[in-house]
């Protein structure tokens, strides 16, 4: 189908269905029309399902779902409001949203959706479930016609947004990898299992620096990289060590005369500045162009996938890895086969319930104590302590950089937007 051909289909669609939409009678139709008509899939009836039954307390349907791309669709009729509240046969009160996650959070974790549409007839929220902080993207029926490609993730294995990510997440571990290899060749002896732990702890530090400046979560954009710049490279290698230093006290602990451009900066709890014994070595103009011009100001650190990055970033530091010539990643499906039913599902499901409370008193109260959860979180990767049992000179960010680099991005993007000044951020870093 050519994209004249499409845009085409996309109209007779919208014409079609304007005004018409009942819940019961029309859903099936609707969507068959719309994957077979719109979209080109020869057989829709061979790509999606409908009342496929999940067990709750009771038996419920799911509206609709696309198995090949992790669609799960929630259809009401024509005129309801996709963001209210509608009573259950439970009693509870949920929204079309909330409803389909529900019935995913009781799929097996092969199935669950990466995106949850809900359908009015007239308009489609689309909920991407790898972005749990954000409102979902609106397309109205009458819009289709001019942007029919917003739904082909319906269709597409693979859709753009999943590449970009992929792409830039990628980048920046090959961009990290240009840094490791600059500084490596400043140490003394570079292939001591020493020298090995302080760079990839001194890595992790610096790429948390990168993103938080990026997220807004130091304070305001491109923090880190403007601080740097502010020294000779003769002198970076002591910034970097009073800018450590200065992540690991508390405000009220800190010397009052300091500068002012690192008093700025928030105290990080949890370990990942408090080691001072490991060794840093003195930096080159080519390691602070790579870190300021390069990492800070060339590089949005906010667009990654931390699901896609957390592993790429552990290539990396794996000196194995290195040595055999590749970067590896596992891919979003099966990094949150892991991560979901460990502690993301919980979290997200505790965001969304407190994001649907009316006053705005409790909601801000609510945000405020899950922001201080959120920083007091602590996750242990068994296989970390093998590393180190190891001897191998990764250390502790090992098979563990996964779940540290997604609690850095995780606890990033829910509180970018925080409901009050952002005094502290927290990590478990074990």
């Amino acid at each position: 189908m050519t994209e004249k051909e499409q845009k085409r289909a996309a109209k007779e669609f919208a014409a079609f269905w304007e005004n018409k939409g009942y819940e019961k009678g029309e859903s099936q139709a609707f969507w068959l029309s719309l994957l077979r008509d719109v979209y080109g899939v020869p057989h829709p009836e061979q790509f999606i399902s409908f009342e496929d039954q999940v067990k709750l307390d009771h038996t419920s349907f799911i509206d609709g779902y696309i198995e090949s791309t992790h669609v799960m669709i929630e259809q009401k009729s024509l005129g309801k409001n996709l963001k209210a509240g509608i009573k259950q046969s439970d009693g509870s009160i949920l929204s079309p949203f909330q409803q389909a996650k529900r019935y995913a959070s009781e799929l097996p974790y092969s199935k669950r959706p990466r995106w949850i549409v809900t359908c009015n007839f007239s308009e489609f929220l689309l909920y991407d479930m790898e972005k749990p902080n954000a409102e979902p993207e609106q397309i109205f029926l009458k819009d289709l016609p001019k942007e029919y490609y917003r739904l082909a993730f319906l269709v597409e294995k693979k859709n753009e947004n999943i590449i970009k990510e992929t792409e830039v997440s990628k980048a920046a571990g090959e961009l990290v990898g240009k840094i490791y290899d600059a500084i490596l060749k400043q140490y003394k002896n570079p292939d001591s299992p020493e020298t090995l732990r302080s760079l990839n702890v001194l890595c992790v530090r610096l790429v948390f620096c990168l993103y938080a400046e990026d997220a807004g979560v130091l304070g305001k954009h491109d923090m880190f990289g403007s601080y740097l710049s502010g020294f000779q490279t003769s002198d970076v290698r002591r910034a970097l060590i009073d800018l450590f230093k200065v992540l690991n006290t508390k405000p009220e602990d800190r010397d009052p005369y300091m500068d002012d451009d690192l008093a700025a900066f928030p105290y990080v709890n949890g370990g990942l500045f408090a080691d001072e014994s490991i060794e840093i070595p003195r930096f080159t103009d080519e390691i602070v162009n790579l870190l300021v011009d390069k990492a800070s100001s060339g590089f949005d650190w906010s667009e990654i996938s931390p699901t896609i990055f957390g592993a790429v970033f552990e290539s990396t530091l794996n000196p194995e890895t290195r040595r055999s010539g590749g970067m590896h990643y596992t891919s979003i499906e099966n990094i949150h086969k892991v991560i979901d039913p460990l502690f993301l599902d919980e979290l997200k499901d505790e965001f969304a319930q407190i994001c649907e409370l009316k006053v705005q008193k409790t909601r801000i109260e609510r945000l405020e104590r899950f922001t201080d959860k959120l920083a007091s979180l602590i996750f242990l990767d068994g296989t970390i302590t093998t590393s180190i049992q190891q001897n191998t000179g990764r250390s502790m960010v090992g098979q563990g950089l996964h779940f540290l680099i997604y609690i850095v991005f995780l606890g990033a993007k829910y509180v970018r937007n925080p409901p009050h000044p952002l005094t502290s951020l927290s990590l478990g870093f074990k």
